[in-house]
């Protein structure tokens, strides 16, 4: 384990050297410079139209302040967005880049044992993942509140789950690093991030059509990648009650938004899926041929 430890800081380290914290710090900055903005300029307006309607203002939680709370949203949806592109592509050669490049056989001549770099190399990689995405909610959450004054029902739950689903993305991309070569991991990793979306896509359709079939394969893509089922999950904490309601109208039509929270059954499947791809990574690099 304390190697483990070591391994997880020297990670840390070599996305610091490769400016991968710089990077992400600046473009970050500008995405919430960019969208803030935006919402700074929506909220104006509505108050314009508020005072020219003669009311003395608008309701935080009311259909009036709609376009702020979707907003909030799709913001968050854009940070669960960038968290797991995040997690793909800064973990997609966390074991194969080494091995392709020649790293990892100077790294085992030393008393290292496999299956601790391979647990050091996602211990590393999913605290800058995770601290990246929780910096980055409380940037938007907190910036929309300040501006705004409206903040969203339940934020923890809601960041909390899209924490877990950039630990599963991680742990699933390391999976991947030591079976496939560095390509071939980042294209299978993203296939999967898509039958995720697939599943919420069709769960909407069959929802709104009335058919159950379409529910049923929805379902079973949540299964195989639960990573949407937990972005669904976590957007119906971020929305007030009347938002619930107009999703509950239009019978769950919008795919990008849940109105229903999410499975516990599904959350607890989604930490052990990634507890199983951490260890399916560690028991593969412990018996293959370098």
């Amino acid at each position: 384990m304390p190697n483990a430890l070591l391994i997880a800081e020297l990670s840390l380290r070599e996305a610091a050297r490769k400016r991968l914290v710089t990077v992400l710090l600046l473009l970050s900055a500008a995405f919430l410079g960019f969208f803030l903005y935006g919402v700074y300029r929506l909220d104006l307006t509505l108050d314009e139209r508020a005072a020219a309607a003669g009311l003395d203002g608008r309701s935080l939680t009311g259909a009036s302040n709609l376009p702020v709370m979707y907003s909030a949203m799709f913001g968050m949806y854009l940070v669960y967005f960038l968290g797991s592109l995040m997690s793909v592509l800064s973990t997609v050669g966390a074991v194969s880049g080494d091995i392709e490049n020649g790293v990892m056989q100077s790294v085992l001549a030393r008393p290292v044992r496999r299956a601790e770099l391979v647990l050091g190399r996602w211990l590393g990689f999913a605290a800058v993942n995770v601290l990246y995405v929780a910096l980055l909610s409380a940037g938007l959450l907190g910036g929309v509140y300040l501006l705004t004054g409206y903040l969203p029902p339940a934020t923890v739950p809601a960041v909390a789950l899209l924490l877990l689903t950039v630990a599963l993305l991680t742990a699933l991309t390391v999976l991947g690093s030591t079976l496939f070569t560095t390509l071939a991991n980042g294209i299978g990793v993203f296939v999967l991030y898509g039958v995720g979306f697939t599943g919420g896509i069709l769960t909407a359709i069959g929802g709104l059509a009335d058919t159950p079939i379409l529910g049923t394969l929805g379902r079973v893509a949540n299964i195989v990648m639960p990573t949407n089922a937990l972005w669904l999950g976590a957007s119906y904490h971020l929305q007030p009650q009347v938002a619930r309601d107009l999703g509950e109208v239009t019978r769950g039509a919008n795919p990008f938004f849940g109105t229903t929270p999410a499975d516990p059954a599904l959350v607890v499947w989604a930490a052990v899926l990634a507890a199983l791809a951490v260890a399916g990574a560690m028991w593969r690099l412990s018996r293959r041929d370098l």
